[in-house]
């Protein structure tokens, strides 16, 4: 079951190669499904993800929106969506999320700054280049931005990517053909491991996102570990509580067995919390 993560880079047609390949390979494509979960989760408007996302949002909006929230839901559905197999996901951190997915492919399409620009100006039908050209070098930078601050890699390195097709040299038909060939190689195909892997991955982000929701547990960070239904919570809490409460969460996911808790309370030093002078 192919699964197919590109970036999602303004002009570069990324979403004709996406559609493409959906098209002749007969794959899914993540089109809203992100998106309107992870603001249903936030309980804020989609057009407040899609501006964070693309660098728009107003200081009131960023400072009243949790971004560890947005990643920690973005996640999740992410990894949901690459589990059931058969899919192109494009944009949402994919290719960093997937990368150590042994059968997933990760693509980057691109092309040159000015035909992207041009790109632009055609899309909105205007004639000034100046504002179009401000508006890919944002898009740019907060594409970067947030893939620095959220898996500490540069969005640009090419050693993130199985695959860096140039829409410039290369039409979005031949583009498509190239992935699908690749997709069929013997690296790149299913395995019981690699589809067990994945599901793993899926398992542990529903259970972080699931501690998230939690009032109790919003803020606790902890390591999560799955094999099969296995999963194992690792670190330090505050209390016994905390604990208690992180196991509990845990527990209720969808696909949880047994949960090994193995968090320890934290060791508070109390010889300086008072002096007496």
């Amino acid at each position: 079951m192919p699964v197919i993560a590109m970036t999602q880079e303004m002009g570069s047609l990324a979403k004709d190669v996406a559609l493409e390949l959906a098209r002749t390979a007969k794959l899914a494509v993540a089109r809203h499904e992100v998106l309107d979960n992870v603001a249903g989760k936030m309980h804020v408007p989609t057009s407040v993800i899609s501006r964070l996302r693309e660098g728009k949002a107003g200081l009131v909006e960023r400072l009243k929106t949790d971004r560890t929230r947005v990643a920690v839901y973005t996640a999740r559905e992410v990894f949901a969506l690459a589990a059931k197999g058969n899919i192109v996901l494009r944009g949402w951190g994919a290719t960093c999320l997937l990368q150590g997915v042994p059968h997933v492919i990760t693509v980057r399409i691109t092309r040159s700054f000015g035909k992207r620009v041009q790109w632009l100006m055609d899309h909105l039908e205007i004639d000034d280049r100046d504002f179009a050209e401000a508006e890919v070098r944002r898009s740019d930078e907060a594409h970067a931005a947030k893939i620095k601050s959220e898996f500490g890699v540069t969005w640009g390195d090419p050693l993130l990517y199985d695959l860096v097709l140039n829409t410039e040299r290369m039409s979005v038909e031949s583009c498509a053909l190239q992935i699908q060939q690749l997709a069929s190689r013997p690296e790149f195909q299913e395995t019981e491991q690699s589809r067990a892997l994945l599901s793993d991955l899926a398992l542990n982000a529903a259970i972080r996102a699931a501690l998230k929701e939690n009032d109790s547990t919003s803020e606790t960070n902890v390591e999560i570990e799955s094999h099969g239904d296995q999963v194992t919570l690792r670190g330090i809490v505050i209390n016994a509580q905390e604990r208690a409460d992180a196991e509990r969460v845990a527990t209720r996911v969808a696909g949880v067995g047994k949960v090994d808790n193995q968090l320890r309370l934290m060791v508070v030093n109390r010889r300086f919390t008072y002096a007496k002078t």
